[in-house]
């Protein structure tokens, strides 16, 4: 006699398209985790741009199809409570944080799947709240930093100029602080209620992004940049171009085929100024970086807001708002 699948409750959408109206509160049997997966029992999750930007608007549908009904959401933070078959490497018990890939979603629910090769545990000193926002924006954050503009994490690259585009969202504050532990001189554009905010977080030189010199994003000390990591909408290459030093290049965080065309061009012509798409790529290795950083005291998560899951509707909302202040969080813990 099989025995009756335990019910949870879960978030999710049914259609492309949307928004926050879409979002549906159902119950549903919980996951069972397969091969090298984990079932945990979510404690807190993210809601991201990419989340409605491009999954909810079915941009990934082609390549990328989900299962419609879709829960949403691919960071999270929680506990260990099942094991796939073939998982050693964790027990139940273990705290985590995971990213869960675009195709499963999931992370909008009290348990969810997740594979070990984009989970790492996390101390009990690592809050939920911090483990939930490693999976886009600080994996992010840290890769364009460390991988794509070449700052070393051990402080070495004080010859190193950077620009970091709308610093106040969730990558942003990620990107000043890592930035910083590598030694950088870092310019950064947001606007001026945040001004304050983002010189607490390291930042040598910050710009309102309305005024003459923010539209220009001209540093005030006068430096070119080695490197710029655009965490804002598509600009036009030749914004950056006169702000850029001979080899320097923009790390565009929101590809887009304007974007592209452009480094094709400049691909073509041999330039020595290049516009360069970036696309995170999830692993464990990277979220325990992350882990370490906080649990070290180095790095911190700003958090613009939480909400519980029964109003998830309203964290999406938050996100299509835009201007938000650091990250949007969907909290499980006390409902």
């Amino acid at each position: 006699m099989r025995m009756a699948a335990q019910m949870m409750r879960a978030v999710q959408y049914s259609t492309f398209g949307g928004g926050a109206a879409a979002l549906q509160h159902v119950e549903i049997p919980m996951p069972v985790p397969a091969k090298d997966q984990l079932l945990i029992k979510v404690e807190a999750a993210s809601v991201n741009p990419v989340d409605w930007k491009v999954i909810q608007a079915g941009l990934f549908k082609l390549f990328l199809p989900a299962k419609l009904p879709y829960i949403p959401g691919t960071d999270m933070a929680g506990e260990v409570v099942g094991l796939g078959p073939g998982v050693t490497s964790f027990a139940v018990g273990d705290k985590v944080s995971c990213w869960s890939d675009i195709r499963n979603g999931g992370s909008l629910a009290e348990y969810a799947a997740v594979p070990i090769k984009t989970t790492a545990k996390r101390p009990e000193t690592v809050s939920a709240i911090d483990g939930a926002s490693f999976g886009v924006a600080g994996q992010t954050a840290l890769q364009a930093v460390r991988d794509s503009a070449g700052i070393k994490l051990d402080g070495s690259s004080k010859d190193k100029n950077l620009l970091i585009t709308a610093a106040s969202g969730g990558v942003g504050t990620y990107a000043v602080q890592i930035a910083k532990l590598g030694g950088a001189h870092v310019t950064a554009t947001c606007g001026a209620r945040n001004v304050a905010l983002i010189k607490s977080l390291g930042a040598d030189e910050v710009l309102d992004y309305k005024t003459p010199e923010g539209v220009k994003m001209e540093s005030p000390s006068g430096r070119k940049y080695d490197a710029v990591i655009h965490c804002a909408k598509y600009q036009p290459f030749s914004d950056f171009k006169p702000q850029l030093k001979k080899n320097g290049k923009v790390i565009d965080l929101t590809p887009s085929p304007k974007g592209l065309l452009a480094t094709g061009f400049q691909l073509a012509t041999f330039s020595s100024q290049r516009f360069v798409p970036f696309l995170m790529r999830g692993n464990s290795d990277d979220l325990a970086v992350l882990t370490s950083l906080v649990n070290e005291g180095k790095l911190k998560t700003v958090v613009d807001s939480t909400f519980p899951l029964s109003k998830a509707e309203k964290a999406w909302e938050k996100q299509i708002e835009g201007h938000s202040t650091g990250k949007v969080l969907v909290t499980m813990v006390g409902e």
